[in-house]
């Protein structure tokens, strides 16, 4: 069975936990110290989907940087990347506001990529707030929302796993 590549990138503002998801993802680690990504950096993961075909799917993913330079270095970073992970932080609206500005920024680089927005840190708020959360029914290559935690793990490896079979 040939593995497929595909580059994914993480993009969101600072803080919102982009590095957690990957870490509880490849490494199945969680650390609530709080350290800056610089730039970019780069983790692998090879998955098997089992569909009706089984393939294996090498995941390239890169972790971007959050801060309000992004904008001017991103496109690079971004190019040919097959998909993203929109992450915004449920306890901090304003993260959750720039979801659709992060999009469409993907979406103007790379007009065929899919996206799955990750709303994090859901462990820590509880379910009314959650169930308020806006849905983001608005791009057409958004695939879901997930509530997702990289502390508890919840919904983490759908993202990852959600995206792959979208990109194929």
């Amino acid at each position: 069975m040939a593995t497929i590549s595909k580059k994914i990138c993480l993009i969101g503002d600072f803080g919102v936990g982009k590095t957690s998801l990957i870490r509880r993802f490849v490494e199945r680690q969680f650390s609530d110290q709080y350290l800056s990504t610089v730039g970019v950096k780069i983790s692998r993961k090879t998955i098997e989907l089992t569909d009706s075909t089984p393939q294996k799917i090498q995941l390239l993913i890169w972790d971007l940087e959050g801060h309000t330079k992004f904008k001017s270095i991103a496109p690079s970073y971004l190019k040919g990347a097959s998909g993203a992970i929109i992450v915004g932080d449920v306890t901090r609206q304003e993260t959750i506001d720039n979801i659709p500005e992060r999009a469409k920024l993907f979406s103007d680089v790379n007009p065929k990529g899919m996206m799955i927005y990750a709303l994090n840190k859901s462990d820590l708020v509880d379910e009314e707030k959650m169930a308020k959360m806006p849905q983001f029914k608005d791009l057409e290559r958004v695939i879901a929302t997930y509530p997702t935690s990289a502390k508890t793990g919840s919904y983490v490896d759908e993202i990852f796993q959600k995206l792959a079979y979208g990109m194929l």
